[in-house]
C-alpha cells in the first residue's frame, strides 16, 4: 500500500533537476501528463519537467477488440520501455488501463484523486439508456460495460467501439451508434462534460477497477522519485483502487473478462460493490459488503469469498469459453 508523506518532508529532500514523464499522445492522455507535470512544477520549481509523447500498440490496433490483441498492457509498454531504457523518469496512466499486477522492474507510486468514477451515457438524439428503441447500436470496448447492459437492456444491440475518446465521439456524430458508453472522468476532464446525456449508477451499472483514478508509475527502485511524488498520492483514493484492483487480480481481471469492482468510503467504512458476469449478461454474480476504511484487503477478501460463494469461478471459466 502507498504510504502517505508530507509535503514538508519532501521539500527538505535533494531531488532531481530534470524529470521527463512518458505519455500517449492521445488528447486525454496528454491532459493526465500535463496535470501531472503542472503538480510538478508548483511543488518543485527548480526541477525541469518535460512530457514525452509515445504511440502505444493499444493506439495503433483499432481494429479488434482489447480482448483479442493482449489487453491493456498494449497501452503502457511502450512508455515502461522508455524508462527501462532511460528516455522517461515517470509514466502517467489512468489506472483502470493498467493490468492488476505491475510489472517487474516497475512500481506504482501514486495515486491521484478520482474524478467521477462512472460511466456516462452519450448520444445525439437519446437521453438515455431506457430511451433507446429495439434494435438501436450501442458502441463500447468493455466487454463489463457490454454484460451490464445486455443484462438490462436485452433489445439493443452493443457493437464494439475503439479509438481514443475523439474518434469515439466522431464516430457517434456521424451516425454509427445510437448511444456510445464512456468514462465520465474523460469527458469532464477535457471540458466536454455536456457531451454527457446522463451519468449511469453504479446501483445499476459498477465501474470498473480504479475507474477515474491517475496513477503513476516509475522503475522500481526509485526511492528518490517515490518520495518526490509521495504529496500527490491521494490516501483515500488509493486504499478504494486496492480494494478494487485486489478483487480483480483474484479473478484474473482482465479485458477478457467483464468485471466491476467500485469501493467508497464514508467515515471510517469502506463499502466494496464488486460483480463478474458472462457477456450475455444472462449469469452475474455480485457481492456488497463493508469494514474498516483502512482495511481494502479485509474488506476485499469478503467480497471475493462471496462471489466465490455464487460460483463465480464457473461464469468466468464460461467467458473464457467463449469466443473473443
Amino acid at each position: 500500500m502507498l504510504r502517505r508523506i508530507s509535503k514538508e518532508s519532501v521539500l527538505k529532500l535533494p531531488f532531481p533537476s530534470r524529470l521527463v514523464i512518458a505519455s500517449r499522445e492521445s488528447r486525454l492522455a496528454m491532459w493526465q501528463a500535463e496535470h501531472v507535470q503542472a503538480r510538478l512544477a508548483a511543488l518543485y520549481p527548480q526541477c525541469r519537467i518535460d512530457i514525452l509523447g509515445m504511440t502505444t500498440r493499444g493506439d495503433q490496433i483499432l481494429d479488434r477488440s482489447l480482448a483479442q490483441v493482449g489487453g491493456k498492457g498494449l497501452f503502457i509498454k511502450e512508455l515502461e520501455v522508455a524508462m527501462a531504457e532511460g528516455r522517461a523518469d515517470l509514466a502517467v496512466h489512468s489506472l483502470k488501463d493498467m493490468p492488476m499486477d505491475v510489472p517487474d522492474g516497475f512500481s506504482l507510486a501514486a495515486v491521484l484523486e478520482r474524478e467521477d468514477p462512472r460511466d456516462a451515457f452519450v448520444s445525439t438524439h437519446y437521453s438515455s439508456l431506457e430511451e433507446l428503441p429495439p434494435g438501436a447500436v450501442v458502441g463500447t470496448s468493455s466487454l463489463r460495460r457490454q454484460a451490464l447492459i445486455a443484462a438490462r437492456h436485452p433489445h439493443l444491440k452493443i457493437h464494439a467501439l475503439r479509438g481514443n475518446l475523439d474518434t469515439r465521439l466522431r464516430k457517434l456524430d456521424q451516425g454509427d451508434y445510437a448511444a456510445i458508453i464512456l468514462a465520465a472522468a474523460g469527458l469532464i476532464r477535457l471540458g466536454v462534460p455536456q457531451r454527457i446525456r446522463a451519468f449511469l449508477a453504479p446501483e445499476h451499472h459498477l465501474p470498473a477497477p480504479g475507474q477515474g483514478a491517475m496513477a503513476i508509475e516509475i522503475p522500481a527502485g526509485r526511492h528518490d522519485l517515490a518520495q518526490m511524488l509521495a504529496p500527490l498520492n491521494h490516501h483515500a483514493t488509493a486504499l478504494t483502487v486496492d480494494a478494487e484492483r485486489t478483487v480483480s487480480r483474484v479473478f484474473g481481471g482482465s479485458c477478457q473478462i467483464p468485471l466491476a469492482a467500485y469501493a467508497t468510503i464514508e467515515g471510517e467504512v469502506m463499502r466494496l460493490r464488486a460483480l463478474v458476469a458472462t457477456p450475455d449478461g444472462l449469469r452475474i454474480a455480485a457481492a456488497d459488503v463493508s469494514g474498516p476504511a483502512d482495511a481494502p484487503q479485509i474488506v476485499a477478501t469478503e467480497a471475493i469469498a462471496s462471489l466465490q460463494a455464487q460460483d463465480a469461478e464457473a461464469i468466468l471459466a464460461a467467458c473464457r469459453a467463449e469466443p473473443l
